[in-house]
């Protein structure tokens, strides 16, 4: 395979057990950034990396997960493997495990039959297939058992195992509103900017907006307003550590005023600054931040 100018694109395979996790591992990776395909044949894999590097998505982390195909399937991914790194890619393989009792109820409660089942019994399916990846697992750079972990537990994992690309994968949308027009339907926090005085009510301000620089001054200069932003900015932090701890890597924030335009522009503008400003203990940035404002241009 080709590989583009830039930094170098990192390919991790994940397979493992039927009914072990790899789709929840995938999801995850998907949260975190990573370009996931899912149910590649072997064959394909080399073309499907290419299309992600050098199409407009451009992606330099890539997920590839992978399922049992035969006898031959862990020669095939040692040759893929060392194809991809022989093209400057790095490679990573990582296994999900779980026990047979687990993967017998697992497989009970959404009554499906195991892939290797055939006429046979669901524990000869399993026994199958974990006969045929033996080699494989032993190959894996990493193992994860899921048997005992709680889906918080196993997004834990995969993200310390496999580091997001953008600090701590926390993404924040910040959306100004109007609450003459309705609350926005898919907040995780709404704040209340009607407690500032009102632009609107200023001749010289009223045709303009919380983007422009006199309404802005005049939003950000009132005594409350810088006070609301520091202690505001420090609830995103205990919050946003909560819903990653909980496995949630994404907040929407509403900032209401009456009509969407003045005080809610302008705080929100000045809160996804603020925001985006923040870091972690090694100066990454912790937050990707981005602004919108559902109301403004509104009658």
């Amino acid at each position: 395979m080709s590989q583009p100018d830039g930094p170098t694109t990192t390919v991790l395979f994940v397979t493992g057990m039927s009914g072990a996790g790899r789709t929840s591992v995938a999801n995850v990776l998907e949260d975190d950034g990573w370009y996931v395909a899912d149910n590649v044949p072997v064959s394909t894999i080399a073309q499907v990396v290419d299309a992600a590097q050098t199409s407009e998505i451009g992606a330099q982390k890539v997920a590839m997960v992978v399922r049992p195909t035969g006898p031959t399937f862990a020669a095939d991914l040692r040759r893929l493997r060392g194809e991809l790194a022989d093209g400057g890619a790095h490679t990573s393989l990582l296994f999900v495990d779980a026990s047979g009792p687990v993967l017998i109820r697992r497989f009970e409660q959404v009554r499906r039959r195991h892939p290797l089942q055939g006429a046979g019994t669901l524990s000869e399916g399993i026994a199958a297939e974990r006969q045929m990846l033996a080699e494989v697992k032993a190959d894996a750079d990493t193992v994860i058992d899921t048997s005992d972990l709680s889906a918080t537990r196993l997004r834990t994992l995969v993200a310390d195992a496999f580091p997001s690309q953008t600090g701590t994968g926390m993404t924040i949308a910040v959306q100004s509103f109007g609450f003459k027009y309705g609350l926005p339907i898919d907040c995780d926090l709404v704040a209340d900017m009607r407690f500032l005085p009102n632009p609107y009510w200023i001749p010289e301000l009223r045709e303009h907006n919380g983007r422009d620089g006199e309404v802005r001054d005049y939003v950000l200069g009132q005594s409350d307003a810088g006070e609301f932003l520091d202690r505001y900015v420090d609830l995103v932090d205990i919050i946003a550590r909560g819903y990653l701890r909980e496995g949630k890597s994404y907040m929407t924030i509403g900032i209401g005023c009456t009509g969407g335009k003045h005080r809610s522009v302008a705080i929100t503008e000045e809160l996804t600054r603020r925001l985006a400003a923040e870091t972690d203990a090694d100066g990454a940035p912790r937050y990707e931040v981005a602004p919108s404002h559902r109301d403004l241009g509104r009658e």
